[in-house]
């Protein structure tokens, strides 16, 4: 049943730390290949990784190709969360990543305002913080967007799917594309990464989705069990 297998994901400390650990080392992987990709450009910023790049907005790493991406990535969570209701495993993992989402969005944005820092677009050092309004390199909230949506389905199905881990060439490549393009630093996007993977997390270890219980219950119900 969708119920017990929930229930048995946090049956024990065990199997908690399981779930800890696999976040930490999904956040640890990016940041050794972002790390990896910039050693032979060392430069500024809070890591000493962050360095300008020739813009490339063309090809595989179109701005275009991201914008779909991030539209792509809204429509089957919202529209999977509609469809498959929250009554069972699948349409919960859904409304988590929903969760997820909002409050990678919310946290983000209130770090960008917080730390206000320029783009590389804006000047040429990594290291000029709070320069105040239009300035919102850090942290990218795309790349948090795409990493909160994906990581509930990591979480929960990584054990008797290991497939599903492929998900996370989709935060990375618009990681690698939002700094290729020239928009953001590397560590802006390490931090979206790490935000999105954070807040994944939170929404994951919640048994009842917190926006699900707000909604009506034909929303719980969902679309496909009218048919």
């Amino acid at each position: 049943m969708p119920g017990a297998r929930r229930q048995a994901v946090f049956s024990g400390p065990a199997d908690r730390q399981k779930v800890v650990t696999a976040t930490k080392r999904r956040i640890a992987v990016f940041g050794v290949a972002l790390c990896a990709a910039a050693l032979a450009h060392a430069g500024g910023g809070p890591l000493g990784i962050d360095h300008k790049v020739t813009p490339q907005d063309n090809g595989f790493w179109a701005r275009h190709d991201q914008l779909l991406l991030e539209d792509l990535t809204l429509v089957t969570v919202l529209g999977g969360a509609l469809w498959e209701g929250g009554e069972d495993r699948l349409g919960k993992t859904y409304w988590r990543a929903i969760d997820s989402s909002v409050l990678g969005a919310i946290s983000s944005t209130a770090l960008k305002y917080a730390f206000t820092r320029s783009r590389p677009s804006q000047t040429d050092s990594p290291d000029e913080w709070f320069q105040g309004k239009g300035h919102y390199s850090f942290p990218r909230g795309e790349v948090t967007f795409i990493s909160a949506a994906v990581t509930p389905f990591v979480l929960e199905y990584k054990d008797e799917n290991p497939a599903v881990w492929a998900l996370e060439l989709l935060p990375a490549y618009d990681a690698v594309a939002r700094v290729k393009i020239g928009a953001h630093w590397q560590t802006d996007v390490l931090a979206g990464f790490a935000l999105g993977t954070g807040t994944g997390y939170l929404a994951y270890q919640r048994d009842s989705p917190f926006i699900l219980q707000a909604m009506p219950h034909g929303i719980m119900v969902g679309i496909k069990a009218r048919f």
